[in-house]
């Protein structure tokens, strides 16, 4: 029997090798950018497209209007008080023209009343000054003054109070002008006209 040399024996396992080799390699993944499918099964994302904007419809946070400021009176009225005899006084004061209540001097500037279906409250920005004789005018009150609450926002002052009862929410009416310059003529009483003239008593003059 031959005995093989070494360099013959390696060259026979050679072959041997590189079969196992071959059967360990593991195979390459996939690939993640693979070939787009087609056909009848390929779906295709499309973007939803947005509604449309109404240009007539509000804005959902569109700021609300303001309330309308209410309407003030044409005249304030008010109660005055002597502190020393108590008497009271019932002063009208038109809205812009000061009017005098024993030394002080009193301008209404502004006067509300709530109508009859709301709570009764009247509200008034008032100024008072001082006039006495012995003293230079002094103001003596600047503020709101309120009908519910007399004791709220008072008058500081030694001799008399004032405090506010009523607004007049009316407007002034319109005087109608008078055109005409003809003079107005008066019919004088006729005295045979025995309807229009009252018969005196018996004894009447003596």
């Amino acid at each position: 029997m031959k005995t093989l040399s070494p360099k013959w024996g390696l060259l026979a396992l050679l072959p041997l090798g590189v079969v196992a080799a071959a059967q360990t390699i593991p195979n390459p993944p996939p690939s993640a950018t693979g070939p787009v499918p087609s056909g009848p099964s390929a779906k295709i994302a499309i973007a939803p497209t947005p509604a449309p904007v109404d240009p007539a419809t509000p804005a959902a946070d569109a700021p609300a209007a303001p309330p309308t400021p209410p309407q003030g009176g044409t005249q304030l009225m008010l109660r005055g008080l002597d502190k020393i005899t108590g008497r009271p006084t019932a002063i009208t004061a038109p809205i812009g023209k000061p009017v005098r209540f024993a030394t002080l001097t009193i301008t209404a500037r502004f006067c509300y009343s709530t109508p009859a279906s709301e709570t009764p409250e009247t509200t008034a920005f008032v100024q008072i000054e001082d006039h006495r004789p012995d003293q230079e005018a002094r103001r003596v009150f600047s503020g709101w003054m309120y009908g519910s609450s007399p004791g709220l926002n008072a008058v500081e002052h030694p001799l008399y109070d004032v405090w506010v009862i009523s607004c007049n929410n009316a407007p002034a009416p319109a005087l109608a002008a008078n055109t005409s310059t003809a003079p107005v003529k008066v019919k004088a009483p006729d005295s045979s006209d025995k309807e229009g003239i009252q018969a005196l008593p018996e004894g009447a003059g003596q």
